[in-house]
């Protein structure tokens, strides 16, 4: 018998613990705090991919704020000093874990379709126009949830008010953040983009170049939004004048003078944006080495693709002792495909779709398409889906739904309080940059998440969940997910950026503290591989050149090449009652783990 998966996760944390001196939030007076990747301590937690966002977080939970009310701030700040991942323009989804109920909760804050969409929204003379032309238009501008996503958290379980946690943003926006290596390699991959919509050069090429690194980018427009929401609250964003200057925005993009891109305009309106609300959605859960593990339900595919893909692992002892590196990988590549096969079938938007939440998530479904996996021969994709309604043993049927494509600039934070509270939330603008349409006297970028619909059906004969329609949530992959004991309590709470690899990055992440006993911040570290049902498995560099490639390809997997998958964050809770938090050691040039109070 394996050891217990408590006794695994505790060994875990002790071992992370050793490798931690603390980090604490800076002085304040501080403009670039370092970036530490683990720290470990009392008082709460906040784990983000930024130092001045995390430090927004820590200043909270300092001033007895509590996780929801950390988040809010953490996001904020995000939207300062990542303004290409998130921000008030976009939308996501907030997981929540309360203390004293010892109940998860979720908020679903999805961008929405304008009422007029229809599964026509992407075709021009019946075909889909070019993704290029999608991306960078106000068509696939989608209504904003983010702010609508704070007023619903903090009415349900925040102590602060939203003006008391957009100060630290504010203050952020006012006086700047230092440019870093990350932020001009982003803006340089857009600056095509950027200097065709003038705000957006305005802003992010001063005096029309790139920022250096080093350098302070300053951003008094969002700086005067954020006093604006503070002072009249998240609906001032959905109505009145800076819903007027969004929806003037996406109607008619502000594109400079003898610009040659064609940049299409949207059909938002003030109908649209009056309209949003966000869902309190039951959160996904399964069983898994004896915890729970709770995540986002539909309109996020995140939830169901992992749930299914861990009780298809479930059956398989994946420890060290029991499973090579080659064996652990294979089951997981396997996993992964069979998943995201079912995925592509089945989930979209529940307002608008009959999606089999239990069915995905049931073990008996998982064992019907788990018996596929062979050791010594790999799957092929596209992989056609099961029927969770009528689970077949080993049964598939029906034509792959192939993965539609989804922008990876996304972002993800993690919270803890001295309470025991904890919030995972994943929050984006979609691609890298978004639509690339700042609005004007505003500070913020629009999103373009209404790509991430199916274009067009990719056969006609078979449904697809995806397609645009009126008011319409289009299917995401965004994972925010938190892990319960046999007692309810929290043991970890984790999350990642980066479009569909989200899904895999979130799942090998958990397998890795779960089942090959790694610290959550080497878990986090590890290399990674990310299979969506695709002809290929996306590998990053050590494992692309590592020994494991040749045997897995010599069971006819087939790889390719990916320099970065995801960036992920988590917090976890100690046996001794410690919170460790923990970011990327790397990716995205590292990310930021504080605590309230450091105890090495």
């Amino acid at each position: 018998m394996r050891r217990s998966t408590a006794r695994n996760v505790s060994l875990a944390a002790v071992a992370a613990t050793v490798l931690s001196v603390g980090a604490a939030a800076p002085p304040a007076d501080r403009t670039a705090p370092a970036k530490v990747p683990v720290a470990v301590g009392y008082g709460g937690a906040v784990a983000s991919v930024d130092p001045d966002a995390s430090a927004a977080g820590i200043e909270v939970l300092r001033r007895g704020g509590n996780a929801v009310d950390a988040a809010v701030a953490t996001a904020a700040a995000l939207g300062v000093t990542e303004p290409y991942s998130a921000g008030i323009g976009g939308g996501g989804y907030l997981v929540y874990y309360d203390a004293r109920s010892r109940r998860v909760h979720t908020v679903d804050g999805r961008e929405t379709a304008p009422l007029s969409a229809d599964a026509s929204l992407f075709l021009e003379d019946g075909k889909p126009i070019p993704f290029e032309e999608g991306m960078t238009s106000g068509l696939s501008v989608g209504t904003p949830g983010t702010p609508a996503t704070w007023d619903t958290a903090l009415d349900a379980w925040g102590s602060k008010s939203l003006r008391d946690l957009l100060k630290p943003a504010e203050r952020l926006a006012r006086d700047g953040f230092t440019v870093d290596a990350t932020f001009r390699a982003q803006t340089q991959a857009n600056e095509a983009r950027f200097r065709d919509f003038p705000a957006s050069a305005d802003l992010f090429l001063p005096g029309g170049r790139l920022p250096v690194v080093g350098s302070v980018i300053r951003n008094p427009d969002l700086a005067r939004t954020y006093e604006k929401l503070g002072r009249h609250g998240a609906d001032a964003l959905y109505r009145g004048d800076l819903a007027r200057d969004i929806v003037r925005t996406v109607r008619r993009p502000p594109v400079r003078e003898g610009a040659t891109r064609e940049v299409r305009a949207g059909d938002l309106t003030m109908r649209d944006l009056a309209r949003y609300r966000t869902e309190r959605r039951r959160p996904t859960k399964v069983s898994y080495r004896g915890l729970d593990v709770y995540g986002m339900a539909p309109s996020s595919s995140g939830g169901t693709t992992m749930g299914e893909a861990l009780n298809i692992l479930e059956r398989t002892d994946l420890s060290p002792e029991a499973a090579s590196q080659d064996r652990y990988l294979h089951r997981f590549i396997e996993a992964s495909r069979i998943a995201f096969a079912d995925r592509g079938r089945w989930v979209g938007d529940p307002a608008f779709e009959d999606v089999p939440v239990k069915g995905l998530l049931s073990q008996r479904f998982a064992d019907s398409r788990g018996c596929l996996i062979r050791d010594d021969k790999a799957l092929t994709s596209p992989l056609a889906p099961g029927d969770p309604r009528h689970p077949k043993r080993c049964a598939t049927g029906g034509t792959a739904v192939p993965t539609t494509y989804e922008g990876e600039n996304t972002t993800h934070l993690t919270v803890s309080d001295k309470w025991g509270n904890v919030v995972s939330y994943t929050l984006t603008i979609e691609m890298t940059g978004g639509s690339g349409i700042t609005v004007p006297g505003r500070g913020f970028l629009l999103n373009n998440e209404l790509t991430d619909f199916s274009f067009a059906p990719a056969d006609p004969a078979v449904h697809d969940p995806n397609l645009p329609g009126p008011g319409k949530r289009p299917r995401s992959s965004m994972s925010p997910t938190i892990v319960l004991d046999d007692r309810d309590r929290p043991v970890l709470a984790l999350g990642s950026p980066g479009g569909a690899t989200i899904i895999t990055t979130v799942l090998q992440t958990l397998t890795g503290v779960l089942d090959r006993e790694l610290p959550l911040v080497e878990a986090i570290a590890a290399p990674r591989a990310s299979q969506r049902n695709q002809a290929t498995t996306e590998l990053e560099p050590p494992l692309y050149t590592g020994p494991s490639r040749a045997r897995l390809e010599a069971l006819g997997h087939a790889f390719r090449q990916n320099p970065e998958i995801g960036a992920a964050t988590g917090v976890q809770r100690l046996p001794d009652g410690r919170w460790l938090a923990a970011a990327e050691k790397t990716r995205r040039g590292g990310g930021s783990a504080m605590v309230v109070h450091p105890a090495g």
